[in-house]
């Protein structure tokens, strides 16, 4: 028969457990509605003088109302409506650091919109910012960031050839990998860019922005190496899937594969 444990031992176990709050006798039922707030009771009313001065001068005004957050289907629209209105990458880059419809906002430190030259003949495109692209404002500033600058450089590119952008423009909490929803939300922005940009030559980097703006659903390793079109506007642009910088960090010997891709970007441009 077991011997019973002292009540000291059963709480260093709970304490050890986790258990860091007194639970009732009774047990609550965490379902059930609350309750109606009990209306208060009312004392002798003031005089109709009293009244009305304090009607004119509030001790403490009332804080305004937030609006409250739009629906995914109407912040969808609101996206669509307002990259529409965009005449310019300028007017473009004020609606969005303007606009609320996307929950990341809230979260990320300001706006990434782009970096480069919008007249160069390649967009580069990514899925979304992370933390040093947060604080600077600049996609691409970080080890990745720094790994495409040596990529470009080895066929000959740099920054003053390019043009580069996020699918996503804010940077998710915790770098973790955006939403459906919020990819949803941001894609009236992004192709509006690319629209404006007008650039020769798509380079999607990873299946993410790859796939989101190919409608492919196929692995990156899968999708790298092939051509593609992507309609907008008016246009359709020849788009080259290849392997982001942060996953060649982490798989460097996939390098070889990036380096082809590279070079038939290369051949690319210098045929047309």
């Amino acid at each position: 028969m077991t011997e019973p444990q002292s009540p000291r031992r059963i709480l260093e176990f709970l304490v050890a457990a986790g258990v860091d709050i007194i639970v009732g006798d009774e047990p609550v039922n965490r379902l059930q509605p609350p309750p109606p707030p009990a209306m208060p009771e009312r004392g002798p009313e003031a005089p109709a003088a009293t009244r009305t001065a304090a009607a004119a001068n509030p001790a403490q005004p009332a804080a305004p109302a937030r609006p409250a957050p739009a629906a995914p289907d109407d912040a969808i629209m609101q996206a669509r409506l307002q990259a529409r209105s965009a005449g310019s990458l300028e007017e473009l880059a004020t609606i969005m650091a303007a606009f609320d419809g996307c929950a990341l906002k809230a979260t990320a430190s300001r706006l990434v919109f782009a970096d480069g030259n919008p007249q160069g003949r390649v967009m580069i495109i990514g899925e979304a910012p992370g933390r040093e692209e947060d604080e600077t404002g600049r996609p691409f500033v970080g080890r990745a960031g720094q790994l495409l600058d040596k990529m470009l450089k080895a066929v000959g590119l740099d920054r003053s050839h390019v043009y580069i952008a996020n699918v996503v423009p804010w940077r998710p909490p915790g770098n973790r990998t955006p939403t459906p929803q919020e990819v949803a939300i941001c894609l009236p922005f992004i192709h509006r860019q690319i629209e404006l940009a007008a650039p020769d030559i798509l380079l999607t980097m990873g299946a993410p922005a790859t796939q989101n703006l190919t409608g492919r659903k196929d692995g990156i390793l899968r999708l790298r190496g092939q051509w593609f079109e992507v309609e907008v506007g008016q246009n359709r642009i020849p788009t080259l899937a290849t392997l982001h910088p942060a996953y060649l960090l982490r798989q460097p010997g996939q390098k070889a594969l990036a380096w082809r891709d590279l070079r038939a970007l290369k051949a690319r441009l210098a045929a047309e």
